[in-house]
């Protein structure tokens, strides 16, 4: 329908239509990257460099059109790069404050919806080197896709002519992620994931509207059908200052990264994954918080929707979205760390049996060929389930380079949607561990008394791991959930 003789015009697939239509003034849909570089990056050689490479992906000459029918790629005639390349500069002191006040800023300004939807912005002065920070519309891609294509900007060598190919050992499915582990049953279902945008349309309206209809699917209904309305039947996120009405604001910050070696030896020692270990200790890092602002957190589970990829990885650099949504339990109100992870560990593994996956990308597509209009009461309904979204992306254990000049950090978040204000980020690049939080500012006056708590958490855990005895442990634990300021 969308289609144009001349290529100049190409229809939009239902999923991307979704997140496309999903923005809000109070969540911009925008996946953000910061990279930092030990030296200084040359404006004129990132936007050749950009020209060459970021270019050759031609979605992103193309501006995204939505229409009431649905919605299309269009290439921008009037492309300019020097409107997509800025050069910014710190206030003050130029140092990591300053560095989050500014992501947190662009986080909050919306992209310009007559031009392609993304922008890179150098910033020139950090540390003795320079910051490249990345927004990209949703639409365009999901996370994975994107962290692939930024990957395609760099080289692992510092000098490009002698650029190797960066090595694909990253991408193996590692058997410490569980998002990678759960990729082949959902990757098995994906057929389904689809067909369910078009055989669901009706029947998710029907069970929107009367939550009695979503009953009776989750009683009678097909495997996919019956996934869809336990969904909608999951009770609301409590009230926390973390949860409530949200502004157009948004901060970030991030927590100095801890070695990934010692992760996995804390893992290994307490017998759970890499992700049960460091989504415990936001766990912590969160209810830490909650107590600091006066909350009641005893006995407190939020949920964070977690995005689980639904293509072969060594197909990330197809753009568009390709994956699904589960539901994790992040056990705040536990003052126990082992228990904490403990229960951490039992919500992975039941997401692994789930196909919540499968059933949230075929919602997905339905609400991109239905109208607008249902698409707020659903996004609504299913905003209303969880209080944060958490990625975890496993990147290259090597250093790479961007025009000549070696990054040092990583980090991104993917947006949050509905009336979710928090997303938590985990990102590992060359040895070490990198923890970021991006929050509404009406619900997370300081990200940074969230992300300083990280390393807290990881050492009381690493402090009970030395126990050789279990009981010793538990004790241990016990303990430490007694001091209100650990370490």
């Amino acid at each position: 329908m969308f289609d144009s003789a001349d290529g100049t015009r190409e229809a939009m697939s239902k999923v991307d239509t979704a997140w496309l239509r999903m923005e809000r003034p109070t969540n911009l849909m925008m996946i953000t990257g910061v990279l930092m570089f030990a030296a200084p990056l040359v404006h004129a050689e990132i936007k050749q460099l950009l020209g060459e490479r970021f270019l050759a992906y031609r979605r992103f000459r193309q501006k995204a059109v939505n229409t009431p029918s649905g919605a299309y790629w269009e290439t921008d005639a009037d492309f300019d790069l020097d409107w997509h390349v800025r050069v910014g500069a710190l206030p003050g002191a130029a140092d990591k404050i300053e560095l989050e006040n500014f992501v947190g800023e662009l986080a909050s300004t919306p992209l310009d919806h007559s031009k392609p939807l993304w922008q890179f912005h150098v910033v020139e002065n950090y540390r003795g080197g320079s910051v490249l920070v990345a927004r990209i519309h949703h639409c365009y891609a999901d996370g994975l896709a994107l962290v692939q294509v930024m990957l395609s900007l760099t080289d692992t060598a510092p000098e490009p002519e002698k650029r190797a190919e960066l090595a694909t050992t990253w991408l193996k499915r590692d058997g410490t992620n569980v998002w990678q582990r759960m990729l082949e049953p959902a990757q098995a279902g994906l057929g389904k994931a689809l067909k369910v945008g078009n055989k669901v349309y009706g029947k998710m309206t029907e069970m929107i509207n009367d939550p009695a209809v979503a009953a009776d699917v989750a009683r009678e209904g097909g495997e996919i059908t019956r996934e869809l309305a336990h969904a909608l039947l999951l009770p609301d996120d409590p009230q926390t200052q973390l949860k409530g009405p949200l502004g157009v604001s948004k901060r970030v910050a991030w927590a100095d990264p801890l070695p990934l070696e010692e992760v996995k030896t804390l893992g290994r020692a307490l017998d759970c994954t890499v992700n049960d270990v460091l989504l415990a200790c936001a766990s912590g890092a969160l209810r830490g918080y909650l107590l600091d602002e006066g909350g009641e957190v005893d006995g407190l589970t939020i949920r964070a929707t977690v995005p689980v990829n639904l293509r072969p990885l060594e197909h990330a650099k197809k753009l568009g979205n390709h994956f699904g949504l589960v539901f994790l339990e992040l056990p705040v109100g536990e003052a126990n760390p082992l228990r904490r992870l403990e229960r951490v560990a039992a919500s992975m593994r039941e997401l692994k049996r789930s196909r919540q996956a499968i059933v949230t990308l075929g919602l997905l597509a339905a609400l991109g060929m239905g109208p607008q209009a249902l698409q707020a009461p659903a996004l609504e309904l299913f905003s209303r389930k969880a209080t944060a979204v958490a990625t975890n992306v496993p990147g290259p254990q090597q250093p790479l380079y961007m025009t000549g000049v070696e990054a040092t950090e990583l980090m991104f978040w993917v947006p949050q949607s509905g009336s979710i204000g928090l997303g938590l980020s985990i990102l590992s690049y060359n040895g070490r561990v990198h923890f970021g939080l991006i929050g509404d500012a009406k619900r997370v006056r300081d990200p940074g008394a969230v992300t300083k708590r990280f390393a807290a958490e990881f050492e009381k855990l690493v402090l009970i791991a030395l126990m050789e005895d279990w009981d010793e442990r538990i004790a241990a634990s016990d303990a430490a959930c007694t001091l209100q300021h650990y370490l």
